[in-house]
């Protein structure tokens, strides 16, 4: 069964629509929404991901395809046909960019095509029931293949995503540390500089000076 279906841009994980009565009937809806916000995320700093994957969460898995710089995902149970997942999504993908196309670069407020509910959730009902004659020929269908899509756990996929943060945080961090330093030894090389030299040019000065007075006095 379909339990939740949100639709975000890839480029900045801005959340374009979603079901807005998915998951009133689940205790951790809350939850798995925050997942997806999650690799919403990871999505938008440039993680490379497959263009369709499913993730393995909890007692559900999350099928997603991304096209067109969007993101269509769909959290199900686990023994819902990952066939007929990927043809929702495929559905929804089609209605979407027929409709909301031209304004998905220029979106700018989360969920500014909040009114696509009305279509996830008609779609939604078509493909509840796994044993309607319309969905038994969508699993029958040998023309749509879903073998080659990959599955992943949902703590590797967002861990990864975690991990590459961290190195990225800890890169800036030495080229600061690095800057820093670099900053630091120049003052020193001038101190050095000063300690060195200024003796000299003190001399120097006091010499001029007696030069300059005795040569007033002759």
């Amino acid at each position: 069964m379909v339990k939740l279906t949100m639709i975000a841009r890839v480029t900045d994980g801005l959340p374009l629509a979603e079901g807005l009565d998915d998951g009133r009937d689940m205790q951790d809806a809350e939850f798995y929404k925050q997942q997806v916000k999650a690799l919403f995320k990871n999505l938008s700093r440039g993680h490379n991901e497959a263009s369709r994957m499913s993730i393995e969460t909890g007692p559900y898995i999350f099928h997603y395809i991304i096209e067109g710089r969007v993101c269509y995902l769909t959290m199900c149970d686990r023994a819902y046909p990952k066939k007929l997942a990927f043809q929702y999504l495929e559905d929804l993908k089609n209605e979407f960019e027929r409709v909301n196309g031209a304004q998905i670069e220029t979106a700018a407020r989360p969920y500014a095509f909040i009114k696509f509910d009305t279509f996830i959730q008609k779609t939604k009902k078509l493909y509840q029931d796994t044993r309607t004659q319309r969905n038994i020929a969508k699993l029958n269908d040998e023309l749509y293949e879903v073998h080659q899509i990959m599955t992943r756990n949902v703590q590797e996929v967002l861990g990864v995503g975690e991990k590459l943060d961290q190195v990225s945080q800890m890169s800036s961090r030495l080229t600061s540390e690095s800057r820093i330093y670099a900053d630091k030894a120049r003052d020193l090389n001038r101190q050095a500089l000063i300690r060195k030299w200024a003796p000299v040019a003190i001399v120097l000065g006091v010499v001029f000076l007696l030069f300059w007075v005795k040569t007033k006095i002759w």
